[in-house]
């Protein structure tokens, strides 16, 4: 049944029930979609460059004893903060080639922090990514944040198969025509 909605074509009538389904109200069309329902690439021709940043934040949490393993540099695989940090700086870089309607962007600057945090117990990791353009970095971020926590999970797997990644979510974006959010904003 999935794969029969997943699959079939959208309708004009289908676009115009998700565009006001989607809690921006009838008046507001989702961009990625063309006027006869094809998921379609946005055209930014006409919007400002600015500068453009955002950041996401996520959770991997695990044990004790596995996060005092990265702690104390006793993970078998190696650094386990270092390598996923690079890890996620490479996944912003690659957004588009792993989200098809994504824009190719020239990214100015990709940060990824992994902290500890014995509350969880696990990471906490939030990427911050900036660009000069016609278009947001919100995928970007999201993208190293989830690549950065897959990466602490794949070097830890063989220690703890049972770990979260958990809270992925947009933390900020700046810049462009709709400006500040924060993830404490309604919209």
């Amino acid at each position: 049944m999935v794969e029969s909605i997943a699959t079939a074509p959208t309708s004009a009538a289908t676009h115009d029930t998700l565009a006001a389904t989607a809690g921006k109200g009838a008046d507001q069309q989702l961009t990625h979609f063309d006027a006869e329902g094809r998921a379609h690439m946005v055209d930014v021709t006409e919007k400002d460059v600015t500068t453009r940043t955002a950041t996401a934040g996520g959770n991997v949490r695990m044990t004790e004893t596995t996060l005092s393993r990265i702690l104390t540099g006793a993970a078998e695989k190696g650094d386990v903060i270092g390598v996923a940090r690079l890890a996620g700086i490479m996944a912003a870089k690659r957004t588009a080639d792993l989200i098809p309607l994504c824009h190719p962007l020239p990214l100015s600057r990709v940060a990824v922090d992994l902290v500890p945090d014995l509350s969880l117990p696990g990471l906490r990791i939030e990427a911050t990514v900036r660009t000069t353009g016609r278009t947001g970095v919100e995928m970007e971020a999201l993208t190293a944040v989830t690549v950065a926590a897959l990466t602490v999970y794949d070097m830890l797997k063989a220690v703890e198969r049972g770990m979260v990644i958990s809270d992925i979510r947009l933390l900020m974006k700046d810049g462009g025509r709709s400006g500040l959010y924060t993830a404490g904003d309604a919209t």
